[in-house]
């Protein structure tokens, strides 16, 4: 029995080399979502590859073997290899195939794959020899005749082989970690801001702005993030007449190219429903709560200005430090969130009036909802508490004696309650609109925090339109309108006398996969709510890129 064996072993030279490709062949199993697409193309495999070294060192369950070639959906019974498979997985267990019970890729693949497959089953006849267990000479018959159809594969697969091992090696000896990930971004940015000409224009500006993610994972489902960010970016906020916080650029926020750490926060799953957040550094309110506004939410690919990026009342305040839960409870479907967090300057400082309960912070919940698979809305609440100093009630979006409209030594309590809505039509058009109330009191500097005799509300509100996918895929063509944080109905404090509005349009281009380019504009009227202001307007190049 011996002989035969080996006879058989000798009709195809190249028969170790596919022991080799039932390695990556397993591997598939292991990682479904890294599938190897065409065994041709060497450079489309480095990903899995990367992750096949993951596996190992992390030392993976094996999935279990497939027990009959009935399993095997794809492989044609009428080929005479289906019954000579079907016979030899019956018999001796030695296929296994992939989780969702199918060879993936095309024809040609699958018969690299099954080339693979009878190398192991030749593998488990061997042992059995070895072992002096019996084996049934029509079984060696079968694995000749069958080693001699795909003798080609075998051969095309010895030469690759070598070529993958030594790339196995180089991307182990060279690799930055097992568990992180880097993930860079880069924005490049030529604006401009023109106003009342009599007053006088800004100057054309180039702006940037770097971040490096550091994204790391211990167990595949969670997320430990840190990221580092410089940046130098145009502050229109600081130049004209007057001088607005609802000109600020969608991205800004650095200045002087100064390296920071800019965020510093832990995500992970308990369960299927729950999944929590714990941050040191920079955990927004906008990181765990669902703003509901995708095409626009991003600094960097989203809107270009600040204020229509999602509902400042809402998300932007005291954050920082702190944690949240997401509820899953009905998948898809319903979603509920909390949180509580501190901000950023005051959570790590022991003295009076701060720490992680008596400095400012924001809590709340938000409720999200899915009717339908393209229509999310959420209804979200927040109470804030800002401290003497910190008080900035329109998160930088308003005008400017807007943001505190109390006595510079005053504190604030403040009820945010606010809806989104958001939905795409046939794939293509998106629409969102969102809006809020906030009320707030003034409150004293001190330990008790007594409520004082003046009290302000302000509401704000905001809508797109965008086409998905136009002039080719990943462009996007949208417009916006809004108002910005008002303050009305104030009693003993400042109240905006009139009202501005902001208008943007925008193109993103998607120049390849990693450079994104969005020339866009705004334009606010009555600048900082003062009908007596000439309209300003902001102009800007966007080029963005991911790595």
């Amino acid at each position: 029995m011996s002989k035969l064996f080996w006879r058989a072993l000798k009709a195809a030279p190249a028969v170790i080399a596919g022991s080799l490709v039932a390695t990556n062949v397993t591997l598939a199993q292991s990682l479904p979502t890294n599938e190897v697409n065409n065994i041709d193309n060497i450079d489309a495999t480095l990903d899995q590859i990367d992750d096949y070294r993951g596996a190992k060192k992390k030392k993976k369950k094996p999935l279990s073997q497939v027990t009959n070639v009935n399993q095997l959906r794809d492989v044609s019974p009428a080929s005479w290899a289906y019954e000579a498979l079907r016979s030899l997985v019956d018999r001796y267990g030695c296929i296994v195939g992939y989780p969702n019970q199918t060879y993936r890729g095309n024809r040609a693949l699958s018969r690299y794959e099954f080339a693979a497959g009878l190398n192991a089953c030749l593998n488990q006849i061997e042992r059995l020899i070895a072992a002096s267990e019996a084996v049934l000479r029509e079984d060696i018959d079968t694995l000749s005749r069958l080693m001699q159809e795909f003798e080609a594969e075998l051969v095309a697969l010895n030469g690759r082989v070598d070529s993958l091992e030594g790339r196995v090696s180089f991307l182990e000896d060279h690799q930055f970690s097992t568990t992180t990930k880097l993930k860079g971004e880069v924005i490049f940015g030529t604006s401009n801001a023109f106003g009342d000409e009599d007053q006088g224009n800004s100057q054309a500006t180039f702006s940037n702005r770097v971040r490096l993610n550091f994204d790391t994972s211990f167990t595949g489902r969670d997320l430990l993030r840190t990221r580092l960010q410089a940046g130098d970016v145009a502050r229109y906020d600081r130049v004209g007449r007057p001088e607005t916080d609802m000109a600020r650029l969608g991205f800004d926020g650095p200045e002087d190219n100064d390296l920071e750490i800019d965020d510093l926060y832990y995500r992970f799953p308990i369960g299927e429903k729950f999944v929590f957040y714990v941050g040191a550094q920079s955990l927004d309110l906008d990181n765990i709560f669902d703003v509901v506004n995708p095409v626009l939410e991003s600094s960097a690919t989203g809107s270009v200005s600040r204020f229509l990026r999602y509902d400042p009342l809402l998300f932007r305040g005291s954050e920082g430090a702190g944690g949240g839960i997401i509820y899953e409870w009905i998948p898809d479907k319903l979603t509920l969130t909390t949180l509580y967090l501190a901000d950023d300057d005051g959570a790590g400082n022991p003295s009076e009036g701060n720490g992680l309960y008596n400095g400012s912070f924001s809590t709340g919940i938000q409720v999200g909802y899915s009717p339908l698979e393209n229509l999310d809305l959420a209804v979200t609440y927040r109470y804030q508490y800002q401290s003497r100093g910190n008080v900035n009630l329109t998160g930088s979006t308003g005008s400017l004696e807007g943001r505190n409209p109390y006595a510079d030594n005053s504190a604030a309590r403040v009820h945010n309650v606010g809806l989104a809505v958001n939905y795409t039509l046939r794939e293509k058009y998106n629409f969102g609109v969102w809006g809020s109330v906030a009320f707030s009191e003034e409150l004293a500097p001190n330990a008790f925090r007594e409520a004082l005799d003046a009290d302000a509300k302000y509401f704000t509100v905001g809508g797109s339109f965008s086409i998905l996918d136009l002039i080719r895929e990943g462009g996007v063509l949208s417009v916006s309108v809004g108002v910005p944080p008002k303050s009305f109905d104030s009693e003993n404090a400042f109240e905006d006398d009139d009202s501005s509005v902001v208008i943007q349009g925008l193109y993103k281009f998607p120049f390849s996969d990693n450079i994104l380019i969005t020339p866009g504009f705004y334009v606010i009227t009555s600048p900082d709510h003062d009908s007596d202001n000439d309209a300003e307007v902001v102009g800007i190049i966007r080029t963005t890129f991911k790595f």
